[in-house]
Parts: structure tokens; sequence; C-alpha cells
């Protein structure tokens, strides 16, 4: 089954199956009684300093893209992935993400981590 991505604001439907929020900081304007998640793993989202140093600036997406990696390589967040991935092979997972830009965004790298695993 596929891993899907697909932002914080865009109706729940069936297809995704189980709604991991993959962001580290709440979504902006969504009350926490409204978004329909399964789970909330902050293990596997961007640090803080990484991701204030991205910025959704397009130019540094490669090195945003590198050292998020890196991240996901801890221990940690490498057993959260690996349950994830063998989630997705009963079942669809969408991993949920808040940023403007659906191109350059950190959960497509989550979803190219987890379509390796």
């Amino acid at each position: 089954m596929p891993i899907k991505i697909k932002r914080v604001y865009e109706k729940p439907s069936r297809d995704d199956g189980y709604r991991v929020l993959v962001d580290r900081l709440w979504p902006r304007g969504i009350k926490k009684e409204e978004l329909k998640f399964s789970e909330w793993p902050k293990v596997i989202c961007p640090s803080t300093e990484l991701r204030k140093e991205f910025g959704h600036k397009p130019e540094k997406f490669g090195m945003f893209r590198t050292e998020y990696k890196k991240e996901l390589k801890s221990a940690e967040a490498h057993d959260k992935l690996a349950e994830l991935a063998e989630r997705a092979q009963d079942g669809n997972v969408t991993l949920l993400y808040a940023a403007r830009d659906e191109e350059i965004n950190h959960a497509i790298v989550l979803k190219e981590v987890l379509d390796k695993l």
C-alpha cells in the first residue's frame, strides 16, 4: 500500500488510512479537536534548528534534504520509520504537513525515506 502526503488543510478521505501528523509545531488555524489524525510522532519531524535554517527557501532545499535524512538515521527515528513502513504494508498511511509549498517540504523527504524501507 502506498504512503501518501497531504496538507493538513485538505479534508480527510477514506483513502487516507492511518493519518500521521509530521510537523513539529501544531498547524496554524486548526483546532486540535478538528484535525483527524492517528498519531503525532515528533521524533520523525525535522529539528527546530533545521526547520529554521531551511525557512522553506527553495535554494536551501538540497541542504535541508541531506541534513533531514541524517536526522532520520537516529535509532529512535529509525524505529518509528520502520513501524510506519510496516503499517503501510497493511493499508494506506498518509503523512500530514502544513507547509504551503506542495513540492518543496519535509513530507516529501520523509516519504522518500519511507518508500525505501
